[in-house]
């Protein structure tokens, strides 16, 4: 799969406005990619009009990151004026939170772009899925879009480009030779990577400071062979609260949350946990809880979400069956 396949559906539905959607709270990898595959498609087809929207606003780093590359962001896309969809850094629909029931109702070409495996509901209703389990990050891809036709980015393209694969390969420490590679051959753009580091040093605030710190408090642990695992709630910031549960010495945090009958559900692990194990947070974890909670789960083998509906304590005592389950089977 190429760019050119996305060209050629582009052609075939004779696209005037293509909408780039990215998944709630969209975080840095998300909108970079977005802003760098826009960028590329106006090369290709000029006379494209294309917009950059997502159903439930950005994360607070990513709105940081706006104040340094002039990336435009609609928080109220208009899904049914568009001629083809483009799902980015997203692989279930129902990660576009309001606009999920939208999406798929749509009658339009429907293209996925994502470094993590699509949820079986999404590639039915996609027509073409580009995912790529090896790539560091989303904004990987889109780079290997223009490396495809000789083109390079411009430098802000190259700037969004290294601040989204920096983030999701959390300052390197997941990165592989490949993404070295791209790093270098965005710093021979242009990027001063020192310079560009600093957009992603944020300090963080009161509400997720006390949000970690209200998770850790309430926090059960549970072990299993030689495997800590952490189990928690609050009400908001479950992905940072779990990845502090993991910092403070957890193999797995699981974090949930609950708004109504609405569940979310942040996992997070050590590399060394998926490593020895072989447990993908995404595929093993997130998928079939999402399923259990009559919702969607997906991610990566380290990161994974879920939401759905219930209540936490059945969510989490399911998540910890499907854990006990896959480290069983490991022996």
């Amino acid at each position: 799969m190429t760019f050119t396949d996305i060209i050629n559906i582009l052609d075939e539905a004779h696209a005037s406005f293509v909408l780039l959607l990215c998944h709630h709270n969209a975080d840095p990898d998300a909108i970079c990619s977005a802003y760098a595959f826009q960028g590329l498609l106006s090369k290709f087809r000029p006379n494209v009009t294309t917009e950059i929207g997502t159903g439930q606003g950005i994360s607070r780093l990513s709105k940081h990151i706006l104040k340094h590359i002039p990336i435009t962001v609609n928080l109220q896309p208009n899904v049914e004026k568009a001629d083809v969809i483009v799902l980015l850094d997203t692989n279930t629909t129902q990660q576009l939170g309001q606009l999920a029931e939208r999406v798929t109702k749509i009658k339009v070409p429907i293209i996925v772009i994502a470094h993590h495996a699509t949820h079986p509901a999404t590639e039915h209703i996609a027509k073409l899925c580009i995912t790529n389990e090896e790539a560091s990050s989303t904004c990987e891809i889109v780079y290997n879009f223009y490396k495809q036709f000789n083109t390079k980015p411009s430098l802000d393209e190259a700037k969004a480009l290294f601040l989204g694969i920096t983030f999701d390969t959390r300052h390197f420490v997941l990165a592989k030779a490949s993404t070295f590679k791209t790093i270098s051959e965005l710093s021979d753009i242009g990027v001063n990577p020192q310079e560009e580091l600093s957009s992603l040093s944020l300090p963080m605030d009161f509400s997720e400071r006390f949000a970690r710190m209200k998770a850790s408090r309430r926090a059960k642990l549970i072990k299993i062979e030689n495997w800590i695992i952490a189990l928690s709630d609050v009400s908001a910031y479950q992905a940072s609260a779990a990845r502090a549960l993991v910092d403070l010495g957890a193999h797995l945090a699981a974090v949930a949350g609950q708004k109504n009958e609405k569940i979310e559900i942040s996992l997070r692990c050590t590399r060394d946990f998926n490593q020895v194990t072989g447990i993908h947070l995404g595929r093993d974890v997130a998928k079939p809880l999402g399923e259990y909670l009559q919702g969607m789960g997906g991610g990566h083998a380290t990161a994974a979400g879920v939401n759905g509906t219930g209540y936490i304590e059945n969510g989490l005592r399911r998540c910890l069956r499907l854990i006990r389950e896959k480290l069983s089977n490991h022996k």
